[in-house]
C-alpha cells in the first residue's frame, strides 16, 4: 500500500467515524488500520470533540514520552476496551481542525515507518514526531570544521559506551555546557580532537574543565583526525549520526543533545562529504603531575577567583604525562556504565 492510498484510507476512515454518533465524553470513536505492530493493528479515531487521532499500540507497562501536550498536537497513552478487547495505546491527537490537512500527512508519515519497524512503532512514531519537529526549526549556523572534529570525538566515545548499555546517551553532559563531557558525577572525561598533524595541545576551556570530581576521577582522551576525502577511509559525520541513533534507546533525548552540541538532521546534507580517520587515541588521567590551571589551584596559591572565560594551550606532546594503559581505559569506560545504573 503506498502513501498515496494510505492518505486515502485515513481520510476516508476519519470522514466515516467523524458521521457517526457521538458517545460519552471520554470515549473515542475508533477504527483499525492495514498496518501492524508488534502489538497489533495502527488505528485512527475521533473523539467526542471532534478531534482526529492517530493510535499506535503499545504493551500495557510502556510509559509514552511526556513532553507534547498541545496546544495543537497531544500525545498521552490511552487505553480502549470494548466487548472483546483491551489495548494499550499512543495516542497522537490533533486539537486544532484548521490543521487537519497537515495532520494527515503527518500521520501517513507515521504509517509508513511503523511499516519499515513493525517490530517497534511507537520509535517509528517518535522518529516522525523528531523530524517533523526539526523541519519547523529555526535555521542555525552550520558547524565548522573544528566543531564537526569536537563532535566525531565525543560521539566517538559515546557510540563505545551506548554498546554496553542504551541508554548510555544520558551520560554525555558536554552539550548541556557541563564542565565535563561525560559524567556520573564521579568518573568524568574530557574529549579533545584535532586535525593537527603534528604534536598533542588540546585547548582547555575555562578553570573547572580540568578539575576532579570530588572523590572522584578525571580523564582527558585525545583524538588525532585526519579529515579523508568522499567515499574513502574512515567515518562519515553523518553515518557516525546515524549509528549514535541507532544504539540508542531514546532518539528523541539523543536528537535534543546533538542539537544543542549544534547539530540537526536538516543540515546532514552539509556534512556528507565529511570523514575523518582516527590516526592516534591517547588517554590521560587527569591528577597530580597534570599540566593544568583550575580555580583550586588558584584558591590553594591564595588568589581570588575572580578572572573569567579562561582559555589556555596544555602540551601533552612529551613523555611526560604518560598515556594510561588499555587495561586503564576499559576500567574507566565500566566505572562511568556501572556507575549510571
Amino acid at each position: 500500500m503506498n502513501e498515496d492510498t494510505l492518505r486515502r484510507l485515513v481520510e476516508e476512515r476519519w470522514t466515516a467515524l467523524e458521521a457517526e454518533k457521538t458517545t460519552g465524553e471520554r470515549r473515542l470513536r475508533v477504527s483499525h488500520l492495514p498496518v501492524t505492530g508488534d502489538h497489533g493493528p495502527l488505528a485512527v479515531g475521533v473523539d467526542h470533540g471532534g478531534h482526529r487521532h492517530v493510535l499506535v499500540p503499545v504493551h500495557a507497562h510502556r510509559k509514552v514520552r511526556p513532553g507534547l501536550d498541545g496546544p495543537v498536537l497531544q500525545l498521552r497513552k490511552r487505553a480502549l476496551e470494548d466487548e472483546d478487547t483491551y489495548q494499550t495505546y499512543a495516542d497522537l491527537a490533533c486539537l486544532r481542525d484548521d490543521l487537519s490537512d497537515l495532520f494527515t500527512e503527518l500521520c501517513v508519515d507515521v504509517l509508513e515507518a511503523a511499516k519499515e519497524l513493525p517490530e517497534n512503532p511507537v520509535k517509528a512514531l517518535y522518529r516522525v514526531l523528531d523530524r517533523w519537529r526539526a523541519l519547523f526549526r529555526t535555521q542555525e549556523t552550520p558547524l565548522g570544521p573544528e566543531q564537526l572534529a569536537g563532535l566525531f570525538g565525543e560521539l566517538t566515545l559515546l557510540n563505545r559506551l551506548l554498546e554496553m548499555d542504551s541508554s548510555a546517551h544520558r551520560l554525555w553532559r558536554g552539550p548541556e555546557r557541563h564542565q565535563h563531557d561525560f559524567s556520573t558525577g564521579v568518573t568524568a572525561v574530557e574529549v579533545k580532537a584535532s586535525t593537527t598533524a603534528e604534536g598533542r595541545r588540546p585547548q582547555i576551556h575555562g578553570l573547572d574543565q580540568l578539575e576532579v570530581p570530588d572523590g572522584g576521577e578525571l580523564c582527558l582522551v585525545w583524538f588525532r583526525l585526519q579529515r579523508t576525502v568522499v567515499n574513502g577511509s574512515g567515518t562519515g559525520v553523518v553515518d557516525l549520526v546515524n549509528r549514535t541513533l541507532r544504539l540508542c534507546d531514546d532518539e528523541r533525548a539523543l536528537l535534543e543533545l546533538l542539537a544543542q552540541a549544534g547539530y540537526r538532521p536538516a543540515d546532514a546534507d552539509r556534512y556528507h562529504d565529511v570523514r575523518f580517520v582516527i590516526s592516534e587515541e591517547q588517554w590521560y588521567s587527569v591528577g597530580p603531575g597534570f599540566p593544568g590551571l583550575t580555580g583550586r589551584d588558584l584558591v590553594a596559591a591564595g588568589v581570588p577567583v575572580s578572572i573569567l572565560d579562561v582559555e589556555y594551550t596544555i602540551d601533552l606532546s612529551g613523555e611526560a604525562p604518560a598515556p594510561m594503559e588499555p587495561d586503564q581505559v576499559s576500567r574507566v569506560i565500566d566505572s562511568l556504565i556501572q556507575e549510571s545504573v
